[in-house]
């Protein structure tokens, strides 16, 4: 099969095209037939080798951790999923990941696709949607009528962030630059602050749950608009205990643990319309695209999710 694959750490030019074996499954995985995968920022941070101590994987990698597929072998203890099924996964973390035309993948870890969602819009809502579930409903127990804040609304996390805080019943503020305000409020957001012309932490108070995807000062100063015994989360860097304590907040840091069952919910939420993925751009399958779609994925600037059309 074919895969785009790095053989040493580097910058968007160790990616390369390979003829490799198709997967194997054990009992318990299901193999599927790769047509669409997603970049996120994971992807170009493993292939800098910034991650190499904290996932220690094997040469060739190959990276992608978003998939949907359509699935070509099942395992002998599956039961709940069979050949031809549409299915999409954030499959385990391991050095065999989605650049590629099939892939071995968990049974716990599939969802299947509502009829009406695309592939491409299937695999762009694995990796972010569950990293914005887990930060908000696993640690954040939104409520309804809760005042939420989510930074970098225009960012993969943060657009599935907006529409399941307000699926929830929430008030959403968020921040972005001027030209993605009009895109944040169509999405759901109350509030949308212009973070080149203001301080967040100046004009918001009283909120019980931040999404922190920028660490460094955004995350300190994040703690201002904390109500007493509020939440911060953060994707990006764990909170320092002491200032944490310094608000009176309750602040932890999210590691997505891969899950089919919220996979699902989402996928539920898809079909009542409560959240809908945004695609930003979308790249053919071969070694040049996926340069590109890093390069552009490392400008930190990519509105919603890009997209990487395998079949």
């Amino acid at each position: 099969m074919k895969a785009i694959v790095i053989e040493e750490y580097g910058d968007k030019n160790v990616l390369v095209e390979k003829d490799i074996e198709r997967p194997s499954i054990s009992e318990n995985q299901v193999l599927v037939e790769v047509y669409a995968t997603s970049i996120n920022p994971i992807d170009w941070k493993v292939r800098a080798g910034y991650l190499k101590e904290m996932l220690p994987f094997e040469f060739p990698i190959i990276l992608g951790w978003d998939a949907a597929g359509v699935i070509v072998e099942v395992g002998s203890n599956i039961t709940n999923f069979k050949v031809g099924d549409r299915v999409f996964a954030r499959p385990a973390t391991t050095n065999r990941g989605t650049y590629a035309e099939y892939l071995s993948v968990d049974a716990n870890l599939l969802a299947k696709m509502p009829e009406e969602m695309s592939f491409e819009e299937a695999a762009s809502i694995p990796l972010a949607g569950l990293t914005a579930w887990q930060c908000l409903v696993d640690f954040g127990n939104i409520q309804e009528g809760e005042k939420v804040l989510i930074h970098a609304g225009a960012g993969g996390v943060g657009i599935f962030s907006i529409q399941i805080a307000k699926s929830f019943g929430a008030y959403v503020a968020t921040t972005a630059s001027e030209n993605n305000i009009e895109f944040l409020t169509s999405l759901g957001a109350d509030e949308v602050i212009n973070y080149k012309e203001n301080d967040f932490s100046e004009v918001l108070n009283g909120f019980d749950l931040v999404l922190d995807s920028m660490g460094g000062d955004i995350q300190s100063k994040s703690y201002k608009v904390l109500k007493e015994n509020g939440k911060l989360v953060s994707i990006v860097q764990p909170p320092n205990e002491e200032e944490a304590a310094n608000f009176n907040a309750e602040a932890g840091f999210v590691w997505l643990e891969p899950n089919g069952e919220q996979l699902q919910k989402l996928a539920d939420l898809y079909v009542e319309g409560k959240v809908k993925p945004v695609i930003g751009k979308t790249f053919d399958f071969s070694e040049q695209s996926l340069k590109e779609a890093h390069a552009l994925s490392e400008t930190h600037h990519a509105r919603g999710k890009i997209v990487i059309h395998v079949k």
